[in-house]
C-alpha cells in the first residue's frame, strides 16, 4: 500500500508540475485579405459551416474550449492544431498557387466524401461541427465548382 501511495503522490506532483508549462495559443484578431472567405464568393451556409467545422484547426484563430488550460490536453490540442494548419490554412488561401489550391480542394473533397473531416475526435465534443447530409452535399458541390474554375 505504501508503494501505491508513493506512486500516487509522484503522479499528482508531476500533474501539478506540468501545469506550469503553457502552450502558445493559436489566436489572432487580424483580418486576412488572403482568407478563403475573402478570396472566394462563398454561399452563406457553406461559409458558416466551414468556419464552424474547419477553422479551429485550419486557421490562425482557434476558439479554445475550457479544458485547453489543462496539461497534457493543451499539448495534444496545440500539436493537432499546428498539424492542421501545416496541412491547410484557410487564412492563407489567397497566397496559395493555383496548383496548390487545386490539390487542397481535391483533398478537401475526398476527405469530406470519406467522412474523414471533420475528425470524429473534434465532432465528439463540437456536435455543431458535424455535417448533415444536405450540408455535406452543398459543401462538396461548392468545392467541386471552385476546383473546376481553377
Amino acid at each position: 500500500m505504501k508503494v501505491f501511495k508513493t506512486i500516487a503522490w509522484i503522479l499528482l506532483i508531476a500533474f501539478v508540475g506540468i501545469q506550469f508549462f503553457p502552450t502558445e495559443r493559436n489566436q489572432s484578431e487580424a483580418e486576412y485579405a488572403s482568407d478563403f472567405m475573402e478570396v472566394n464568393t462563398v454561399p452563406p451556409m457553406v461559409q458558416n459551416k466551414i468556419k464552424v467545422s474547419c477553422y479551429d484547426c485550419h486557421s490562425n484563430n482557434t476558439k479554445y474550449p475550457w479544458y485547453n488550460k489543462v496539461q497534457p490536453v493543451a499539448w495534444f490540442l496545440e500539436d493537432h492544431i499546428e498539424e492542421g494548419k501545416n496541412e491547410l490554412n484557410f487564412n492563407e488561401w489567397g497566397d496559395y498557387s493555383d496548383r496548390r489550391k487545386n490539390s487542397k480542394l481535391r483533398s478537401i473533397i475526398s476527405q469530406i466524401e470519406d467522412d474523414e473531416m471533420p475528425l470524429d475526435s473534434y465532432t465528439f465534443i463540437h456536435r455543431d461541427a458535424k455535417f448533415s447530409e444536405s450540408e455535406k452535399k452543398e459543401i462538396l458541390k461548392y468545392m467541386t465548382q471552385l476546383k473546376n474554375k481553377l
